[in-house]
């Protein structure tokens, strides 16, 4: 059924992680009847078994639910409301925005116990600048510790309006859904076409199909689509002619066309997803199709943090490869390239999105493919402007996320370090102590905002090196876990950075150097050689474990030598035959440590470069 403009509805949920965005996805469904009773589960529109599992949704995923609010009379599904459900994760914050420009109106789900949260006000934020119509809710209105009216004052308190005008919901029970379904009819706008500019459409998410390619899911802007069509990427510049085009209700329905202001699907023998990047206009290919104006808002999606992965069998090499290659099918914004280390052997140099996003790829690696790895720290990428000059008579600048690719300190003029725009809301009790947390990790403060008597908006500017260790975990801790994080790239800033290296037995271990604060870098290096004076078997000579700064030693541990009691066939008998002895010995460790190597054992490895394990301050 084809449905005039003005009965349309795009909308997404925005809601902090965990609040019930997909639980309310679900209730719509359910309503609706869209979905067979027996068919259903919960978090239905989240496909992948690792979203299932953590609770969270990666990649956006769309329904289509024809929908008549009571009152309308009965002939047949008048209104046709589009979901789009968005990534809640600071990883994914790129995908979210584009989601968000697909839609005209955002239903602002906020859990009625855990109140606004750094996320939420992220997300929203991102919604006001698309211009959408907001629609506040209160969920989870059924838990004894729900506190709606005081919550409700905090929401209306930042978008404006009374608190009685704050819809409140139990998606669990399915308590007030319906309200929500005759809100988004009344209040979010149809979408707004142009009648006469060329087709265009916005793509917001793209998935891997083994069969059929990379699958497009867009929204119409202006003119129709029909199966047959031929493509024009304006980003990419890929060509091609539409196979097929397809809606989910929720399941996915073959659709002959798409309209202005519809939501859809198509593939087009799209070998990879870098072909179809999230935020891409499509026009039809054609003689002007390069003179299209794109759609505002498009970036390339950067890597944020990168780590090294190296199998822990290297015969696994070509098999991590492949793997690797498969992953990014189907997710451009991860990024690889090979790379060794004396230490753990041939790997690749991995960037992520963010820590989570990390998380997801090795623990994807690990369920789908079965390859055990070794991950190194995880690193952030510097800007290094060189005392030497280009042609043009400015300072060369490189880029390195590596420690072994920085060079010789003689050769650097200044270390730029990346940094983020950090918000942070916690309650006042907890001020002091994130305070104290941010200052130690070289933060400076922005602002600081009272959302209500209880909850505070604090915003730092922090280097992005301090917070993909273990910072998130201390901020839950000392805030008993109330406190939420939110961050956004910002600029790259100058900062007093060095190389630690840690040496075994005066050799240089790539595996464990890091790019630390001149002033962490001492207690980096007595961490690190304190853990691994623990982790490594005695041998037969002593082993200095040093943390050395250039040719400057900052810390060192011993691990002292096994001996043998060459004494213990000497039953009395003269002193000068028991020195001789152990002279004799001297001289054999003095000569084995000088030709000897030191074997570490792989899990000596694994354990010291544990992610988190040592914090690089």
């Amino acid at each position: 059924m084809t449905y005039p403009i003005e009965r349309i509805r795009n909308f997404c949920i925005v809601a902090h992680v965990d609040h019930g965005k997909s639980t309310l996805a679900d209730r719509m469904l359910q309503i609706t009847e869209l979905v067979d009773p027996r068919k259903m589960r919960a978090q239905y529109l989240d496909k992948m078994d690792i979203e299932r599992e953590r609770g969270i949704t990666i990649k956006a995923q769309t329904a289509r639910i024809p929908y008549e609010p009571e009152g309308r009379g009965s002939g047949g599904p008048e209104y046709l409301l589009n979901l789009i459900d968005t990534p809640g994760h600071v990883d994914f914050s790129y995908e979210v925005s584009r989601a968000l420009n697909a839609c005209e109106g955002a239903i602002l789900l906020v859990d009625a116990a855990q109140g606004m949260q750094a996320q939420t006000i992220a997300n929203l934020y991102l919604a006001l600048e698309a211009d959408l119509e907001i629609i506040p809710v209160l969920n989870k209105i059924d838990l004894p510790a729900a506190r709606p009216d005081e919550v409700a004052r905090e929401m209306t308190s930042i978008i404006g309006g009374e608190p009685s005008d704050v819809l409140r919901i139990s998606a669990k029970t399915g308590e007030g859904v319906k309200e929500v379904l005759d809100a988004i009819v009344e209040k979010v706008p149809a979408p707004r076409t142009n009648v006469d500019g060329p087709p265009r459409a916005l793509i917001f998410d793209s998935v891997y199909d083994a069969y059929r390619g990379a699958l497009v899911y867009f929204r119409v802007i202006d003119g129709t689509f029909h199966p047959g069509d031929k493509i024009h990427m304006r980003a990419t510049g890929y060509e091609n002619e539409i196979d097929d085009l397809a809606v989910h209700s929720p399941e996915e329905t073959p659709i002959r066309e798409l309209g202005p202001g519809e939501v859809g699907m198509l593939s087009a023998a799209i070998k990879e997803v870098s072909q179809a990047k999230v935020g891409d206009t499509i026009t039809l290919a054609g003689k002007g199709a390069k003179d299209v104006p794109m759609l505002p808002g498009y970036r390339e999606p950067l890597a944020m943090v990168y780590s090294g992965l190296y199998p822990v069998d290297s015969d696994d090499f070509p098999v991590l490869r492949d793997a690797l290659e498969k992953l990014q099918l189907n997710d451009a914004s991860f990024t690889f390239e090979p790379e060794t280390s004396v230490a753990l052997g041939f790997g690749f140099r991995c960037g992520f999105l963010g820590l989570l996003h990390l998380e997801i790829i090795t623990e994807r690696l690990d369920r789908e493919f079965n390859i055990p790895l070794v991950t190194s720290a995880p690193s952030v990428r510097y800007h290094v402007v060189l005392e030497a000059k280009g042609d043009d008579g400015e300072h060369l600048t490189m880029e390195v996320s590596n420690p072994q690719d920085l060079p010789e300190p003689n050769r650097i003029l200044r270390v730029e370090e990346p940094t983020v725009k950090a918000m942070i809301v916690t309650p006042n009790d907890y001020v002091g102590p994130v305070m104290q947390l941010c200052e130690g990790r070289r933060g400076q403060m922005v602002a600081m905002d009272y959302l209500t008597e209880e909850r505070v908006e604090m915003r730092y500017i922090l280097p992005l090196a301090e917070i993909i260790t273990d910072f998130f975990d201390q901020l839950k801790s000392m805030t008993r876990g109330y406190a939420s994080l939110d961050y956004e790239r910002s600029d790259y800033l100058e900062s007093d950075l060095v190389k630690v290296d840690v040496l075994l037995n005066k050799e240089p271990v790539d595996a464990f150097s890091a790019i630390v604060h001149r002033d962490r870098a001492y207690e980096y290096g007595k961490t690190m050689v304190e853990r691994l004076k623990e982790l490594i078997p005695r041998q037969m000579f002593d082993i200095p474990i040093q943390a050395a700064i250039g040719a400057k030693v900052i810390a060192r541990e011993t691990i002292k030598a096994k001996r043998k009691d060459v004494l213990a066939k000497c039953y009395g008998g003269d002193v000068s035959r028991k020195r001789k002895l152990l002279e004799k010995q001297k001289e054999g460790k003095k000569k084995m440590k000088a030709v000897g190597s030191v074997e570490v054992p792989q899990e000596a490895f694994v354990a010291a470069l544990k992610t988190g394990a040592v914090r690089q301050d």
